[in-house]
């Protein structure tokens, strides 16, 4: 591990550097190599330039120099101290290998070719003529530092850009459509990086439209910088070394699927199933409905080829999840004049049912972390259609792991749950009438039929049930969009086992009626009978490969469908139930927005925003509490405890806290988080973060008070902290520390004598203090 490695180095250290010299070990003649740097001179038409090149020169220059620490090559010292090992294997010849490092000496043949590597970069960033010199410098004694100096010409920008052919053939024509979203922009800089992406943008087109065999090596793009004013004429042609292979449309012959490849040659027809389009499956067990091929492989006999076909194609297969390996290849009708390619896929399946255990540690959205032991049992291809279903089990304990406080808090956030579920997938829409575009989607529509049942037993409180199906859809278009769309959920929740010690204490003198309310509110039946929609976009932006997008967005109403129904007229007596249980009515809509920017290849920023709004009606005069929003936790405002903030100004008591526990919720949510993530090693990162947001009632006073609800001044009740965490990246899961305090209370207003900024109330060495406001965040995965 780098961290171990670190600390012996700085231990040993002191040892070297007390009488320790790496001079007596260096070679007559031969200087270590420290580095070097990059001089840019240029004249007054290019000077704008100088301050952006020379560290990304500086950065081009090899080979590495040896690693330092406080200037001293420690690494190389040792290298030289441990000698040269007798064996190949045994402990000397690894401590060497794992703690030392060869020298790394100065020649003038480094010098040369760093001067090539400037000289080229700088030319192929459009700094046509430029050049450059280096020389050795002696730094110390036995070190030497290479000095560059860059000497830059103007920079040429293109001025036009020409598609050039040499007939009216349907290859040039195709080459000309190509040109309307050209990477080559009139008033841009000439840069070659742009010249070989505008190649593969040409060839990923002609591919598409039946060129097989092109290739981005077959296009020639010439260069006319005889301007005088630092322009470029670019003309993009084929070359004339170009094959007429590569100029040639293929289409699709015969599709062979061997369902069931060992990897052995079995190119047998046994077994095989003839479909329209020259569609082949060689399935001598039966193991698979020709179907399932018929509906994920794209290419048919007589169509053109077309690489989005293929990639597609391949795609859908290995999302069916019933196959270990895909392989595919084309293959030439052997005659001279042959425009027909045979397609062949071999695919290996998975083993049909597995049985799997598994102990873990989870993190979840509700911001309860704990231990789980799950049971699953999977079969795949049920109804030999590449069917899957998944039958499981888990039990375990959650519970709050940062931010406690006190011994009833601790406790009234334990949670025991158990949770028995299948749910059965169908690789297709199960709709009458509906069959797939083969040309588009990159995984195969999927229809999921899901049963479920939980309890959830908060200790010391109550246990809760919820017995839950669904029935729903999920499609992708393309690898950017995710769309899932659920017509049906019922979920009916009861909860039983209510303590009677409990009951005593909400039923005391000294009990609020708000408090009241929410525990009468919490034993109440619910049926929920839903619709939803939700999509998730991960563009693939065109602006830098340092930036990444997340765009999500829902839509969850309940209620329509068991009014209906239920048949019910106001003012009756079961006005509101559907089977003897009330129903719940509402409307919840949500958005998320993530945005990643890679500063450095050590250091990410990221931030999140996210904000849901949920509108109660009918029966219902707020979200019920599986659908309700909270504020705090690892996975939030993590500068609180989860459930301790809000809605709006409202703060829970001690009282409170000890009946209900940490246990704020609310229908509206505006939350915002940022953080820098610097990678120290490859196991060890760290975080400097902030988060700010609420919660809020949508109009309910009763619950929380009036200055719980939503209103023009909401922006006065955001709440806000801060801290450090630091996160172990174990590579299967990444494990999360996270320490944070607030740096704004929205309970505190200035009509009570007390700022809801609480900067100047920091004071670290008071205990007191540490126990309130230091919130320690210990989770699993990141918190976005």
């Amino acid at each position: 591990m780098k961290l171990t490695s670190n600390l012996f180095y700085i231990s040993l250290l002191g040892l070297v550097l007390g009488g320790c010299s790496i001079d007596r070990y260096i070679p007559q003649g031969e200087s270590l190599y420290v580095g070097g740097k990059v001089k840019v001179e240029s004249d007054s038409t290019s000077r704008r330039y100088v301050a952006n090149l020379e560290g990304p020169l500086e950065d081009l220059l090899r080979p590495a120099p040896n690693k330092t620490l406080f200037g001293f090559p420690y690494k190389v010292w040792l290298h030289y101290w441990i000698g040269e090992p007798k064996k190949e294997k045994g402990f000397r010849n690894w401590f060497r290998r794992k703690f030392g490092e060869p020298p790394v000496f100065a020649t003038q043949r480094i010098v040369a070719a760093n001067v090539g590597v400037i000289t080229g970069y700088l030319n192929n960033e459009g700094y046509f003529r430029s050049s450059a010199t280096g020389e050795l410098v002696e730094k110390k004694k036995r070190t030497v530092e290479a000095h560059y100096t860059a000497y830059l010409k103007p920079r040429y920008y293109i001025d036009s850009v020409t598609f050039v052919v040499r007939d009216s053939s349907q290859f040039s024509k195709d080459l000309l459509s190509t040109q309307r979203r050209t990477r080559f922009k009139t008033g841009d800089p000439y840069r070659f990086e742009v010249v070989r992406e505008e190649r593969q943008r040409i060839d990923r087109i002609l591919k598409t439209r039946g060129y097989y065999y092109f290739n981005p090596d077959y296009l020639i793009i010439k260069i006319d910088s005889t301007h005088s004013n630092n322009t470029v004429n670019l003309f993009v042609e084929l070359k004339l070394t170009a094959p007429q292979t590569a100029i040639k449309q293929y289409y699709i012959n015969d599709v062979y699927v061997y369902a069931n490849y060992n990897g052995l040659s079995n190119d047998t027809l046994s077994g095989q199933v003839d479909l329209q389009g020259g569609l082949h499956i060689l399935d001598p067990e039966r193991n698979y409905r020709p179907r399932i091929f018929d509906d994920a492989i794209g290419f048919r006999q007589g169509l053109r080829y077309s690489s989005a076909v293929h990639d597609v194609s391949l795609s859908r297969l290995v999302n069916l999840q019933n196959f270990k390996f895909v392989k595919n290849r084309f293959e030439l009708i052997p005659r001279s004049d042959s425009a027909f390619l045979d397609v062949y896929y071999y695919l290996t399946p998975l083993r049909k049912k597995a049985l799997r255990a598994e102990l873990s540690g989870v993190t979840k959205s509700n911001d309860l972390a704990g231990s789980q032991i799950s049971l699953s049992w999977t079969n795949r291809n049920l109804f030999r259609g590449a069917e899957i279903l998944r039958l499981s089990s888990n039990a375990g304990i959650d519970f709050q792991v940062g931010g406690r406080a006190g011994n009833d808090s601790l406790r009234n956030n334990n949670f025991l749950r158990l949770n028995l579920q299948g749910e059965l997938s169908f690789p297709r829409f199960v709709i009458p009438f509906y069959k797939p575009d083969p040309a588009t989607g990159q995984a195969l529509p999927k229809t999921t039929l899901t049963l479920a049942y939980e309890t959830l037993t908060q200790q010391g409180f109550y246990t809760q049930t919820s017995m839950r199906g669904q029935w729903g859809y999920t499609w992708r278009r393309n690898t950017e969009v995710e769309q899932t769309f659920m017509p049906l959920g019922v979920n009916v929740i009861r909860t039983r086992n209510v303590s009677n010690q409990l009951v005593e204490r909400i039923f005391a003198f000294e009990t609020s009626d708000q408090d009241r309310l929410r525990f009468l509110r919490l034993l109440d039946s619910r049926l929920i009978l839903e619709t939803q929609y939700n999509i998730i976009y991960r563009p693939r932006t065109r602006l830098s490969r340092r930036h990444q997008f997340y765009l999500s967005g829902g839509i969850n109403t309940a209620g329509n469908l068991a009014g209906l129904l239920a048949k019910n007229r106001r003012g009756e007596e079961n006005d509101g139930q559907l089977f003897g249980v009330f129903y719940e009515q509402f409307a919840r809509f949500d958005g998320e927005l993530r945005y990643y920017f890679d500063i450095s290849p050590r250091i990410r920023w990221a931030n999140r925003f996210q904000g849901g709004l949920g509108i109660p009606y009918g029966n219902s005069y707020a979200l019920p509490q599986f659908k309700q929003y909270f504020a705090g936790g690892s996975i939030g405002l993590r500068a609180f405890r989860a459930r301790t903030v809000g809605p709006g100004a409202y703060y829970a008591d001690s009282t409170t806290r000890s009946l209900l526990g940490d246990n704020s919720f609310g229908d509206i949510k505006l939350e915002f988080n940022t953080e820098f993530r610097i990678k120290f090693t490859s196991l060890i990162n760290g975080a400097i973060f902030a988060d700010a947001g609420n919660i809020w009632n949508y109009r309910l006073t009763e619950l929380y008070g009036p200055e719980a609800v939503f209103g023009p001044d909401f922006y006065t009740q955001i709440a806000a902290g801060g801290g450090l965490g630091i996160r172990f990246d174990l590579n299967f899961l990444v494990f999360r520390v996270d320490l944070a305090t607030p740096f704004r209370k929205p309970w505190y207003t200035l009509e009570e004598g007390r700022n809801p900024w609480v900067f100047n109330e920091f004071n670290l060495r008071s205990k007191e203090w540490r126990q309130q406001n230091l919130v320690l965040n210990i989770a699993v995965a990141y918190p976005f």
